[in-house]
């Protein structure tokens, strides 16, 4: 899967990776390899993003919105 994470000042993170959790503002959801298409609104905590070699990043995040089409996913986020 791919991942773009944007903010308004720049591009925080883009590249493959196999799971990406996220602060959901009805609660937190996981998107794996093809995941069915969605978009939702995030809100405050922390993104939690695992690359292809295993490596664990994680983003805090004020709020932002997510769109995840073909294993292609895309949030724009603000930071604290």
């Amino acid at each position: 899967m791919y991942l773009e994470i944007l903010t308004p000042e720049s591009k925080i993170y883009s590249g493959e990776i196999t799971l990406v959790s996220l602060p959901g503002t009805l609660g937190s959801f996981e998107i794996l390899n093809n995941h069915a298409p969605i978009i939702s609104t995030l809100g405050a905590g922390s993104i939690k993003v695992i690359d292809t070699i295993g490596q664990t990043h994680h983003f805090p995040i004020k709020r932002g919105v997510v769109e995840c089409l073909d294993n292609q996913i895309h949030l724009l986020v603000t930071i604290d």
